[in-house]
Formats: structure tokens, sequence, C-alpha cells
């Protein structure tokens, strides 16, 4: 049977949070808004923008002026970014094994495809992916389970034989609900704060396909 291991991003394929934090630190400060580091974890950390800014701003962020704000804060996080795209230890190797042993890959994230393509880019993963989908591509962020459906149909499989790699409660859900098994990555998160995984990892230093391959049955 063919089988999919899909990838979120920012936390499971880079360790991104503590340069999307600065990038807000600055985009709210230019506006009078002072967020903690906690009010982030619970606020920003595998959300999405439009609930991130309407958060923090107090009201609801929508249309074009979230189109706006959106931009000027995800253009300022891949300026700070680009000088440190990093994978996660272990990835490359761990996701060139994959593509060895015949699974197909995909990524799926909610941020813009502007910081997929800086990452994806710098890591050269897009000859190697048969999806790629970002904000742009759903019309319902995680934890709806669209980008994995969509995914899913991209590789014309069926959820049972796609498994997701994710580090948010949103995102690890989004896989559920979306009838995937799912490997939690503990880059922003304790075990305690996401829901039910198949497997846990702290980095991908190891990590054996046939113990992905196993998890399928």
């Amino acid at each position: 049977m063919s089988k999919a291991v899909i990838f979120d991003m920012d936390g499971v394929i880079c360790h991104t949070n503590p340069f999307h934090s600065q990038a807000f630190k600055i985009f709210f400060e230019k506006r009078g808004v002072f967020p903690t580091e906690e009010q982030f974890q619970l606020h920003m950390y595998g959300k999405n923008n439009g609930y991130i800014l309407s958060h923090f701003l107090g009201r609801k962020i929508m249309g074009q002026e979230l189109l706006d704000l959106e931009f000027e804060k995800e253009s300022l996080f891949r300026e700070i970014y680009q000088p440190y795209v990093d994978p996660i230890p272990g990835f490359l190797d761990f996701f060139h094994c994959l593509r060895k042993e015949g699974f197909k890959t995909g990524v799926a994230t909610s941020a813009p495809f502007a910081n997929l393509e800086l990452i994806g880019g710098k890591l050269d993963l897009f000859p190697h992916l048969e999806s790629a989908l970002a904000s742009e591509h759903v019309t319902k962020h995680k934890p709806d389970p669209e980008v994995y459906l969509k995914t899913a149909a991209n590789l014309s499989l069926s959820p049972a034989q796609c498994l997701v790699f994710e580090d948010s409660f949103s995102g690890v859900s989004a896989a559920k609900n979306a009838g995937m098994k799912v490997v939690g990555v503990l880059s922003s998160h304790s075990v305690d704060q996401l829901p039910e995984c198949d497997l846990y990892i702290k980095d991908y230093l190891g990590l054996d396909v046939n113990k992905i391959d196993s998890l399928f049955e």
C-alpha cells in the first residue's frame, strides 16, 4: 500500500517560533501592544494570523486589513529569519530516508506560501514533495482538517494512508480530525499540552523509518 508522511512546517521542519515571536513583538510594539512570552504560548503558537491579530489588537481583523497586516508581519518574519533557516536536528536525513523507502511526502502549513518558499527553497524540499499547501490554499484553518484532506487528495491517498508530524494543539487536532495518525513534535509544547498522539519526538535524530511504518498498522 502507498503511504505518505505529511509535515507541518513551523516547529516541525524548522524551529521558527522564536523568530515569529520577534517579528510579532516588533509588529505589536509599533502599535503600542506588548505581549508576554506566556501570552504568545497561549495565543500565537499554532494559531492562524486572523486569530492572533484579532486577539492581541482586541477587535476582529478581517478582509483586506487582515491581508495587509499579515503581509507586514510575515515580511518582517522572513527578513529576520532568512539568515537562520535551519532544520530541526535530523530532519533532512529522516526526510530523505522516507523518500528512499518509497513514502510520498507533503507539507501542510498555516503559514503563507512565501514562508514555505523561503524554507522549502533553502532546504531544497520542493523537488521531493508531492504536495505543498499553505494558508492561501484553504478556506478553513487548523484545527479544521481541510489542509490535511486536500493534501491527501493531492497525494491520491486516503487519510488512513497518511501520517502527520505536528507540534501544536490545533495542528494535532486537524490531523486527527482528518482521520490520520499523528507524531507529536515537542518543539514548543510538552506531551500534556497536546491531544494524544501515536508517537512523540523531540527531534529526528535516530528516528527510524521502520518505526514510522509500523504506526500505519
